[in-house]
């Protein structure tokens, strides 16, 4: 197996807060893709923390997610977020020759390779010819989406959907509510209602890697409060369409904000945008003084990401940050 330093991912603020212990507080982290506004949590009972998970919690999730992403309760697997997923699935297929649509999420390249599968990175769907191919559909980073007719269309022995940024489009833009026969999609919770911390996901995939998923996770592998959580947030219709709404608005706005500041608009998603700027070192470090923690990427040195301020007092500081004047709104 290969193994090697860790991949750089947003959303952690200890080394940036070392380089720069005399920024001002509190810290606004845009590193990440999670919605700055989380659902709002609801009291757990005490007993929920001193029991095991229930199985009936665990079917309400279920059924919850069925509902929400359109499939069979059957084809639900349940995980402690997509991550463990994305780092089981390699090991429940033969050594393979693994095509990544990339440039994108790079555990996905990572686990294949560490368990030794012969993976290549390809710009296009039409070159991914290999045994695996594995999409992550809208891309992170550059919100790249491909058509469901295009991946139905992909004939190799598994394909790999992670649809981690898909909650907020049409539910027509989602293969799970017609798995092709030979797919799995990946769904996460965390970062479209903004609880990243509960570490919830799932896996929608036919029978016999569906089962192979659950016995790999083993029992009780949602914890108790991410069941209950998760069960009453993907049930919540109303909740869901007004944050679609106000997350469009907010992306608008800082679409706005970072064209005003020098940036190019390169993509991005709902809840991230991608931007380049020929000095994008230079702009982090500088937003970083002024507390403000963006995503870089070294195999792109012109491409920064920007996570969704969460309201007016945190489009605010961007746009003096970036010292562009904020419209009154």
């Amino acid at each position: 197996m290969l193994t090697g330093k860790p991949i750089a991912h947003g959303g952690d603020l200890g080394e940036v807060r070392r380089r720069h212990p005399d920024a001002p507080q509190p810290w606004i982290d845009l590193s990440t893709g999670i919605n700055p506004v989380p659902y709002p949590v609801i009291e757990q009972p005490a007993d929920v923390w001193s029991r095991l998970p229930s199985r009936e919690a665990e079917q309400a999730l279920i059924a919850a997610a069925a509902a929400r992403y359109r499939c069979a309760p059957g084809q639900l697997v349940a995980a402690p977020g997509t991550q463990a997923l994305i780092q089981i699935l390699p090991r429940l297929v033969p050594r393979s020759r693994v095509a990544i649509v990339g440039p994108t999420y790079a555990e996905h390249e990572h686990n294949w390779r560490r368990h030794g599968h012969d993976v290549a990175v390809v710009t296009t769907l039409e070159a991914a010819d290999a045994d695996v191919v594995v999409v992550v559909n809208p891309d992170n980073p550059t919100g790249r989406i491909l058509p469901t007719q295009a991946l139905r269309g992909v004939t190799a022995r598994l394909l790999v959907v992670d649809e981690a940024f898909i909650d907020l489009l049409p539910g027509e833009a989602s293969l799970a509510g017609n798995l092709p026969g030979n797919a799995v999609v990946l769904r996460s919770f965390g970062k479209t209602y903004g609880l990243a911390g509960l570490r919830l996901g799932f896996a929608v995939a036919h029978e016999a890697l569906a089962r192979q998923l659950r016995d790999e996770l083993g029992p009780w592998a949602v914890a108790g409060p991410a069941l209950t959580i998760g069960a009453a947030a993907l049930a919540d219709d109303a909740w869901l369409q007004a944050a679609a709404t106000r997350l469009a608005d907010d992306a608008h706005r800082l679409d706005a904000l970072l064209a005003s500041a020098g940036f190019t608009i390169l993509g991005g998603t709902t809840l991230f945008r991608l931007a380049s700027h020929p000095k994008a070192h230079d702009k982090v470090e500088d937003l970083a003084r002024q507390g403000i923690h963006v995503r870089a990427f070294g195999h792109q040195p012109t491409w920064l990401r920007f996570g969704l301020p969460a309201g007016d007092g945190e489009f605010r500081r961007l746009s003096a940050a970036l010292q562009v004047p904020q419209k009154v709104r």
